[in-house]
């Protein structure tokens, strides 16, 4: 059976847009740079970023990199997972991470509300060392200010990997 059907191939080029329902703010940039261990003075303190050159202080690179703060009322799937999701699951496959790739283009500030338009770029479909078929689903996030701004850009790639040998 193949994984990549005609109708997941008419899918790329597909996108999703959420927006963050309040601007980022000083208190869960700081928390979150708090909670990574990154004590950055510029993510936790107005006068370092602005000795450095910020309107205010920038917030840590990576809080920007996941989609959950962009979904507060989404529901959470059976793993608790309340991100974007392409909703691909082929049959008796297991689903694996194959990284990330960030470029990012200038830091966000507290009063930044920002939104994320994922695309789905690629579908293909390879196999295996060990023979089982993959399918390799290839996204970009691209997270913007108010003004369309890019912030970020996130390149993730996850794969399909069937449980028994390809035919």
């Amino acid at each position: 059976m193949a994984l990549l059907t005609d109708e997941l191939r008419a899918r790329i080029g597909e996108t999703r847009a959420y927006t963050a329902p309040e601007p980022l703010s000083a208190a869960s940039m700081r928390y979150y740079a708090l909670a990574v261990g990154d004590a950055n003075p510029l993510y936790i303190d107005r006068g370092a970023a602005r000795a450095a050159g910020w309107r205010d202080v920038i917030a840590p690179p990576t809080l920007l990199c996941d989609s959950n703060q962009y979904l507060a009322d989404a529901e959470r799937d059976e793993d608790g997972f309340a991100g974007h999701s392409w909703d691909i699951a082929p049959p008796d496959c297991r689903l694996v991470r194959g990284g990330n790739t960030y470029v990012f283009h200038k830091p966000a500030h507290p009063d930044d509300v920002v939104t994320v338009v994922w695309r789905l770029v690629d579908l293909a479909e390879r196999v295996n060392g060990a023979g089982h078929a993959m399918l390799i689903v290839t996204s970009e996030a691209t997270v913007a200010d108010a003004d369309g701004d890019p912030i970020l850009t996130n390149t993730e790639t996850v794969i399909h990997i069937a449980l028994g040998k390809a035919s």
